[in-house]
């Protein structure tokens, strides 16, 4: 059969040439060269794995061999400049040029479709305006928060140590004490990698406490406040659920797990670490709340909050019912996006579960406007956030300020070739082989981070000065617009509901809210039987 002809011509190939071998013995090379092909083929033909080698043997494995190459092949030769996932060439070549100081220009006029659905741009004014350095910067810290952290408008989104390899941990932290920025340390804990540099520190307290855990996976406040009184831990943030997996908790094989990982996580040694998908710490918005509240203590007063991706609307407002029951405010709440997610997660739960930026952010913000808390809470806008323009759409939907994780990681020399949940990462980023990790150079690389950083936030401030603004909070939804069906465009003011301040609180709640509001409880987080 055609399918079988390499295997076939191989076996015919290697009976010649035992033939030839009788009249001229160098004739017996060409066998050891045939010879592998025949047992590879007798192998495909044998094997109940792959129908495809059964089928095809030997040449079918030219299939798996372009399959495993597929995303190169598609980033090199296929994509355009806009058409990549997750980050299209345009913006990925644009981090890269920033952060080495070259030049991030583009020639010949955009290449985007402005004309088509999707679409968002802002408004120019005839006068424009200078903005501040000082002005890139927000206070973080309500009234009950002894410490509060002037905050750059655009810090490091949370990467464990574990998702990422040492260096990369300090190469980030490094260029977050250049830039003067923070650091997020995600939920695997308060590594010394992300210590040794000296950068701010967001520290993030995840499902199994890593860092502040008893033997059996609890919270324990003395080991959470040793590492909290830390001068370099600025702010501590509550992860109830992330963007790229919400509601799933993950497992660290126990094969990964040594003495370091142990050490930094207060696990045991060889042994599966799970995060569970809830925290054993509160169990309702109102108990949420105590611990915020606990925390903000053990502290010493810094700015505490937590961080989410929005699913049922009903349990959010449950949280601000029970801010306006127990008058306990969280310093800040972190909004990731469904778009979000640096590491590994369960394909369903990246592609189909979760609210996108845009709306959980609104939706955030409505929320805290209803219930006249918006002014003592800070938002913080975390999910595919890489440009300045990124920047101004999310402090014009409702944010104070935004985190970024995969931009970072381009700083660093990520080429997005997806390989971070498999240890191979060729960049040495996320992978914690330390032969490739080894590649990324903290020298270098941390100069990287710190001038991405200080460039995107540079162009933030100019286009806010060139939209005629002179202060980021002027920033409204209005100033903003999209394109829509039937060639119109709508600014973020008509294209999404505003609610009114304390609209959630009085008779006459807007529609689209009512029926959420009044389901929403501070004493449970779903809806009881």
């Amino acid at each position: 059969m055609a399918r079988k002809i390499f295997f076939r011509i191989s076996v015919s190939g290697t009976l010649l040439i035992l033939l030839l071998s009788l009249l001229h013995p160098a004739a017996l090379w060409g066998f050891a060269i045939l010879l592998p092909y025949i047992l590879v083929g007798l192998y495909d033909i044998n094997t109940p794995k792959h129908n495809v080698l059964h089928n095809y043997p030997v040449i079918g494995h030219l299939r798996y061999l372009l399959q495993s190459i597929g995303p190169e092949l598609r980033q090199y030769f296929i994509e355009t400049n806009q058409s990549g996932r997750p980050y299209n060439r345009e913006i990925r070549n644009l981090i890269y040029a920033r952060a080495k100081k070259s030049n991030d220009t583009q020639p010949f006029g955009t290449q985007f479709d402005i004309t088509s659905n999707g679409y968002h741009r802002a408004n120019h004014s005839l006068s424009p305006k200078t903005i501040s350095q000082a002005d890139s910067r927000v206070k973080v810290g309500g009234t009950h928060c002894k410490q509060p952290y002037e905050a750059s408008r655009l810090n490091i989104s949370a990467m464990s140590f574990g998702a990422l390899s040492p260096n990369a941990i300090r190469a980030l932290n490094a260029g977050a004490k250049l830039g003067g920025f923070a650091h997020n340390t995600g939920e695997g804990g308060l590594s010394p990698y992300h210590q040794q540099e000296g950068g701010d520190i967001f520290w993030q307290i995840g499902t199994g406490y890593f860092g502040c855990r008893n033997k059996h996976g609890n919270f324990d406040p003395d080991a959470f406040a040793d590492k909290a009184a830390l001068p370099q831990v600025k702010m501590i943030e509550i992860k109830l659920s992330q963007g790229a997996k919400p509601a799933h908790g993950g497992v660290l094989p126990a094969k990964k797990v040594n003495q370091e990982i142990a050490d930094i996580r207060l696990v045991p040694v060889g042994e599966d670490v799970i995060s569970p998908p809830a925290h054993t710490a509160f169990s309702t918005p109102t108990e949420l709340l105590i611990f915020v509240e606990k925390l903000r203590s053990l502290s010493g007063g810094k700015p505490v909050g937590f961080k989410l991706c929005i699913g049922n609307r009903t349990e959010f407002m449950g949280i601000c019912k029970a801010m306006l029951d127990t008058g306990i405010v969280p310093d800040f709440i972190t909004v990731d996006g469904a778009e979000g997610g640096t590491g590994a997660a369960p394909v369903e739960y990246t592609d189909r579960l979760g609210t996108p930026l845009n709306e959980g952010l609104l939706f955030v913000h409505n929320c805290l406007v209803g219930t006249g808390l918006r002014n003592q809470v800070r938002i913080i806008a975390s999910g595919k956030v890489a440009t300045g323009f990124d920047i101004i759409t999310k402090l014009a939907l409702g944010a104070d300020m935004c985190n970024a994780a995969r931009a970072m990681m381009f700083a660093l020399g990520c080429i997005q070739s997806l390989r971070c949940n498999t240890n191979t990462c060729p960049t040495g980023i996320a992978t914690q082989d330390p032969k490739l990790g080894k590649a990324v150079n903290i020298r270098e690389k941390h100069v990287r981070v710190a001038n991405y950083h200080g460039a995107t936030v540079e162009s933030m401030l100019e286009i806010l000065g060139a939209m005629g603004l002179s202060h980021p909070d002027q920033l409204q939804p209005e100033q903003i617009w999209r394109r829509v069906e039937d060639e119109r465009e709508k600014n973020y003011r008509d294209l999404y509901n505003y609610l009114a301040p304390e609209a959630l609180l009085g008779d006459d709640i807007p529609p689209d809210y009512a029926t959420d509001w009044h389901r929403a409880s501070a004493q449970y987080f779903a809806s009881p039987p």
